[in-house]
């Protein structure tokens, strides 16, 4: 093989195992220093955030009517029992995602219920006595696996009935032998461009992918990726220096250019199908028709690289539905110099709820107001609607002077910022692009 198919078999090598690395990265930084605004904790047990964003601490792009919850699951020893409270008909989600970064289970309002119940999690291949008394039973296809969690939280004083949930969600290491500490180790002797292969290599070699990807993965075997043992980029040859650091370069190049949004728009921008990508493993809560599916592997793998760049851990579509906007009508940046309109008729058709936010540009901070105020949506007190239904917000950085404006006011910076609505258990209108959310008009 030449050096420009060495190198363009490395950016192949990039784009299929990029949403690996960044995967197992994560639940490495899950165990050791924490994950976001979450501290750490050891494997199958939880990390809980004390409350929903605020503007104080900084997280991009947090939803502010959500409290997470982040468990690292190690099945190598046996299966891990979750249990689950009674939340009362309040929307929560449970999202499991192997460590291709493949969302592939989920437990919660949409796909089980409210319900009080326990699951057991189980390993790959696994064959041992299912216990009575269970919800069900979630087969995971790596023995790794971050368990997501997030339950809705809509008001300060809906906190502490969030945290006595929090208490309620547990985790059982049930297997007969322990679950191990840490995830395998790359060899730390490896600089530049190899380190990102060295990872790649090590995590493939513990978490096999689906058995269709194999032979694709077979492919890599020139660049010492399936080399078991002693790491071949130790001390690697200039020829496979060469061949790894250009492909590096040209695999996030080609994974870079995937997450670019094209043209100036105006409109919404939502991707109710970028997790369409797994396409093997899909369990409890899934939904497994080909409509959630992208039909071939290649397209599948940059995808997935690009999701795991953008949003991972974000769930698939019919959970839930994110769309941004930055302009108005007209086509100009959103300004809180300006005061801006949003009127929904009708408003979101959702299964759980809706909440719409802003950020400042640049920088992604949460937008707050008055009591903490830093959102706006259907369980929002006090909103005041048309007589046919339909629904106007106000967005401006100051609070409007008459009351029912002032009812359905959403804060904005005094600069620059983008709007994000949120639809969890988005309606089929949502899903297939007939239900359309109007552009922001300037006041």
């Amino acid at each position: 093989m030449g050096p420009d198919g060495a190198a363009g078999l490395a950016a192949d090598a990039y784009v299929y195992g990029s949403a690996l690395v960044r995967q197992m990265s994560a639940v490495r930084a899950g165990l050791q220093a924490g994950y976001g605004v979450l501290g750490p904790a050891p494997f199958n047990d939880f990390a809980h955030a004390e409350g929903p964003a605020v503007s104080g601490v900084y997280v991009p792009g947090a939803a502010p009517d959500l409290v997470d919850a982040i468990a690292q699951l190690d099945l190598s020893g046996g299966p891990v029992r979750l249990h689950v409270p009674d939340t009362g008909g309040v929307y929560y989600v449970l999202q499991f995602v192997d460590a291709w970064s493949n969302a592939f289970a989920y437990v919660g309002s949409r796909a089980t219920g409210t319900r009080e119940g326990d699951w057991l999690v189980v390993p790959p291949g696994w064959a041992g006595t299912v216990p009575d008394a269970l919800a069900g039973v979630i087969d995971a296809p790596t023995s790794v696996v971050s368990l997501v969690g997030r339950v809705a939280c809509h008001t300060p004083d809906d906190l502490p009935r969030v945290r006595a949930l929090q208490q309620e969600l547990t985790l059982t290491h049930l297997g007969d032998r322990p679950h191990r500490t840490g995830v395998p180790a790359p060899d730390s002797d490896v600089l530049g461009a190899p380190a990102f292969f060295e990872r790649m290599r090590v995590w493939m070699a513990d978490f096999p992918p689906a058995a269709a990807d194999l032979a694709h993965q077979d492919r890599f075997q020139p660049l010492g990726l399936l080399e078991e043992g002693l790491s071949p980029y130790v001390s690697p040859g200039p020829a496979l220096v060469r061949a790894l650091t250009r492909g590096l370069k040209l695999g996030r190049k080609r994974v870079e250019a995937a997450s670019r949004s094209s043209g100036r728009r105006v409109a919404w921008a939502a991707e109710p199908h970028r997790h369409d990508y797994n396409l093997d493993h899909l369990g409890v809560g899934t939904l497994a028709s080909p409509r959630w599916r992208v039909q071939d592997r290649e397209t599948a793998y940059l995808m997935r690289a690009v999701t795991a760049r953008r949003a991972l851990w974000e769930p698939h579509g019919y959970e839930a539905v994110s769309a941004s906007t930055a302009r108005d009508s007209l086509g100009r940046r959103l300004d809180g110099a300006h005061r801006y309109v949003l009127r929904l008729d009708p408003p979101p058709p959702v299964g759980a709820f809706w909440s719409v936010s802003a950020y400042e540009v640049p920088g992604g901070h949460l937008v707050t107001g008055p009591e903490e105020r830093y959102a706006t949506g259907d369980r929002s007190a006090g909103l005041v609607y048309d007589d046919g239904g339909a629904l106007t917000l106000y967005v401006a950085a100051e609070r409007p002077a008459d009351p029912p404006r002032a009812a359905n006011w959403l804060p904005a910076p005094s600069g620059g910022f983008r709007l994000v609505m949120r639809m969890y258990v988005p309606d089929q209108s949502v899903l297939d692009g007939e239900y359309v959310l109007p552009a922001v008009e300037r006041a």
